[in-house]
């Protein structure tokens, strides 16, 4: 027995031995991250492989199998007493469909039903969400925005996604796809953007984006020109790299202010990966926001720095399917 699996078998046998444990596959354009958890949202095994963006559908549920291979795998698997996905969206929890704007292969791809039929998952109630109302959920729950009854809560990663906490309640909307901030328009004269609108959120202030920008303008890098050296250069001072963060910064706060003069919320929370550039996004992002929200009752508005980082999607589909599911559901 290697060391991973010695501490996989520790986590387990820590965990209540008569506890019910529960699953969740979160789906985002850049990784599908699969994890079994306890019932207080503690992760105790993750699997993770790349997403195939320019795959077909098959290939890139290939990823998606693979993930729930290993965690069907675990001697502890039998406990799962719900799985729960979040997919970036649009989703269609109705039809248990999604069609990811960052995956082109997935266009109304039944998810739901083709995880059902992977061998170990016949039995488990499978719950469908967004990966932003995922998130939004777990933050509400027992992250940075617990206690809070307005919040909006955004994951800037490979796309830009959000969901929205009104009156204590997480809102995801009829389809699934409520407080999908990524795809409003914040530049009326921007480029098309790949959902079919223009000047989206999301081609502003995405990981993708934030990289394509700083390129395009001269930033230059020997080695990895990845999200991760961008703001190593921006700390560093580099002009380039500091414009093409303050430019995502604008952006995020002119949607962050327009949902705060819409529905008067108390926090924006924000993971995602462009968040753990947070020393470099957040300064530009607070003084930008205090220019655009300017009204009495969407000034104060906090931002904050998701809790649970990148394993928000995961815990959040858990707890959504885990609230979801059946009272007397068995396997």
């Amino acid at each position: 027995m290697d060391l991973t699996e010695r501490q996989t078998r520790v986590r387990f046998i820590q965990a209540s031995a008569g506890e019910g444990l529960l699953a969740a596959v979160d789906i985002g354009g850049t990784k599908i991250a699969g994890a079994v958890l306890d019932g207080r949202g503690t992760v105790l095994h993750r699997a993770q492989y790349g997403t195939p963006v320019v795959g077909t559908a098959r290939e890139v549920f290939g990823a998606v199998r693979a993930v729930v291979a290993e965690l069907a795998a675990l001697p502890h698997w039998g406990r799962v007493t719900s799985l729960g996905i979040a997919s970036a969206g649009p989703v269609d929890i109705a039809r248990g469909a999604v069609s990811p704007v960052n995956i082109p292969g997935w266009r109304q791809f039944p998810i739901v039903e083709k995880v059902r039929e992977l061998p170990g998952v016949a039995g488990l109630p499978i719950v469908l969400c967004g990966d932003a109302v995922a998130m939004t959920a777990a933050e509400h729950r027992i992250g940075a925005a617990r206690g809070c009854r307005d919040a909006l809560c955004m994951v800037v990663s490979t796309g830009v996604g959000a969901g929205l906490v009104m009156d204590g309640v997480v809102r995801n909307g009829p389809s699934g796809n409520a407080g999908h901030l990524g795809h409003i328009s914040v530049d009326l004269l921007g480029d098309p953007c790949a959902c079919g609108s223009r000047g989206c959120l999301e081609q502003l202030a995405s990981g993708t984006s934030l990289l394509r920008r700083a390129v395009r303008n001269g930033w230059q890098r020997v080695g990895a020109a990845d999200g991760a050296a961008l703001a190593a250069d921006a700390r560093a001072g580099d002009a380039v790299a500091l414009a093409a963060f303050d430019t995502s910064a604008r952006a995020l706060a002119a949607g962050i202010a327009a949902v705060a003069t819409l529905v008067e919320i108390e926090v924006a929370v924000i993971g995602g990966g462009v968040a753990e550039a947070h020393d470099v996004l957040f300064p530009p992002l607070r003084r930008h926001l205090a220019s655009y929200a300017v009204l009495p009752f969407a000034a104060g508005v906090r931002v904050e720095r998701a809790a649970l980082r990148a394993d928000a999607g995961l815990v959040g589909a858990a707890f959504i399917a885990a609230d979801r599911r059946p009272a007397a559901a068995t396997r």
